[in-house]
């Protein structure tokens, strides 16, 4: 209990002391402050740190500096003993570690602020890691995520602006985000599922899950034998890497509709082969069929210049209301493809453009859900990295030149660059559900088809009709009220105040004086009778 009060007042502290520091700091060098909110989050410990670079995902809710910053957050955590992470094994699959292993390695490969690697041989002569979870890191962490659930609620109480960032919402988000973190067999999942997806590609590859030896906290996979992207950067192979890499993602992302979704350089290794190895599937990202369609569409349209196409493919993936108004956000799409096409061919940047088209017209309660965020910060990353392999990538015309494959599931049979012919062929392809749709309307509708008419414009005049209805209803009540009160005075029974007014009619006055003064502020502060 005592760790419990001592931990929350560490919290509380570091909170108050980076709101002085925002205060202070914002209107004199405000360029400090991402620097200064990563620090914060990185002397709060492992827990505030994994935090911190989920919340760097937040492509709507954080300008680019702080997520620079947040995404750079590492704990200076030593490893642990290797006597721990031999108990660790052993309880996790019940048998001592010379009955598991042919030969464990006591002394960390690596070590980070979540879980430490070791090397081992498996009896059969595999080499393999083992990525064991830091001894009372799930306890710590539940422990963190109950003090910072609290510290927000006071936080939202102290400053009532705050709440119009949903911080209790968006700290739920990030503990689902950690607990898949720290859990080794949520990464188990994601990398058995993504090996169905990498290891048809050959020049791609990952390393396989070693069953049956998974746990909660222990995670044995194969080693594989590389070294790191960056040292490729610069080489004669560092353009046929970043084709291999692109191709991989073009799979991915509109053929399998799941994807690695953390590749940045520190995740991506060069075998002594010449393959790619991805690494770390703490973080996938899954695409249904109609969003694979939507994305490859709206390639497709920036492509071809198509602002129309543009709109019906961010609508599809959910960035805009059905309802949107049209033409004002087409000209905005315009004007940023007018932009990009001022560009040269190799500052093409698809991933860019499609975060523009994201933000028209959102204010700043923009969110959006989790899975396009994720979508949105692996398609900057996979151009990050393509552009390091190869800064002469023509990216767009790299897509084009790969339409067959993603003709695979947006059906690419349509002629190219002819916006008209394009949105014609779009909508033929809709014709089909729109039918479907009609048949079932009138299946359920004695063979009438039921017709939705919409009007835009209508939402202020309806928000006045409920008002005034509201405040007809609160008035009648009111009314109500004065009226039993009278009554009671003038029928006096039961218990009385000042000796003549009867107690039940004292409430009824009160409330009924509540309930008129609450009308009066409602009716000054709309600024209509």
């Amino acid at each position: 209990m005592r760790g419990t009060v001592r931990r929350g007042l560490q919290i509380a502290w570091a909170a108050l002391r980076l709101g002085v520091d925002f205060l202070r700091l914002r209107r004199r060098t405000p360029e400090q402050l991402p620097a200064r909110v990563g620090a914060t989050l990185a002397g709060l410990g492992t827990t505030f740190v994994k935090l911190g670079q989920g919340l760097s995902l937040r492509w709507d809710l954080l300008p680019a500096p702080y997520r620079e910053a947040l995404a750079r957050l590492h704990s200076n955590v030593p490893p642990f003993p290797g006597d721990q992470a031999i108990g660790t094994v052993e309880r996790a699959f019940g048998q001592p570690i010379e009955r598991l292993f042919a030969h464990f390695d006591g002394i960390p490969l690596a070590a980070a602020s979540v879980a430490q690697i070791h090397t081992a041989r498996l009896h059969d002569g595999r080499d393999v890691v083992v990525k064991i979870t830091r001894p009372g890191i799930q306890a710590q962490v539940e422990a963190d995520l109950r003090l910072l659930r609290r510290t927000l609620r006071i936080g939202q109480w102290l400053w009532p602006p705050l709440k119009r960032q949903r911080p209790l919402e968006l700290a739920d988000e990030l503990a689902g985000f950690l607990r898949n973190e720290i859990d080794m067999r949520h990464e188990a999942q994601n990398m058995r599922r993504m090996a169905s997806v990498i290891d048809p590609l050959a020049p791609v590859t990952l390393p396989h899950v070693i069953d049956p030896f998974v746990a909660h906290e222990v995670l044995v996979q194969e080693r594989s034998r590389g070294a790191h992207l960056e040292s490729a950067y610069g080489t004669p192979g560092a353009p046929a890497l970043a084709s291999a890499l692109l191709d991989a993602y073009v799979h991915q992302l509109f053929g399998a509709g799941v994807f690695h979704a953390d590749p940045h350089p520190g995740n991506l290794f060069v075998l002594q082969d010449g393959c790619l190895c991805l690494h770390d599937f703490g973080s996938i990202g899954v695409l249904d069929p109609a969003s694979r369609l939507a994305l490859g569409g709206m390639v497709e349209a920036i492509a071809a210049d198509d602002a129309e196409g543009v709109l019906d493919a961010a609508i599809a993936l959910g960035f805009f209301p059905p309802q949107v108004e049209r033409r004002s956000h087409v000209r905005e799409i315009h004007l940023i493809l007018a932009e990009m096409a001022s560009r040269p061919l190799a500052q093409w940047s698809i991933a860019e453009a499609i975060w523009r088209v994201a933000r028209i017209g959102q204010g700043e309660a923009f969110r959006l859900p989790p899975h396009l965020l994720v979508l949105m910060r692996t398609l900057f990353l996979v151009e990050n990295t393509l552009r390091a392999l190869d800064p002469d990538l023509d990216l767009l015309g790299s897509l084009t030149s790969r339409a067959a494959e993603i003709a695979q599931v947006i059906d690419a049979s349509r002629p190219a660059g002819r916006p008209l012919t394009l949105r014609l062929a779009r909508t033929a392809r809709q014709l089909p559900q729109l039918v479907a749709d009609l048949l079932r309307q009138a299946q359920l509708s004695d063979g009438r088809p039921a017709f939705s008419v919409h009007h835009h414009g209508l939402h202020s005049t309806q928000e006045a009709l409920a008002r005034t209805g509201n405040r007809l209803a609160l008035a009648l009540v009111t009314l109500g009220l004065y009226v039993s009160g009278a009554l009671l005075t003038l029928h006096a029974q039961g218990p009385t105040l000042l000796g003549h007014l009867p107690w039940l009619a004292v409430i009824a006055f009160v409330a009924a004086g509540v309930l008129s003064l609450r009308l009066v502020i409602a009716i000054s502060r709309s600024g209509h009778l």
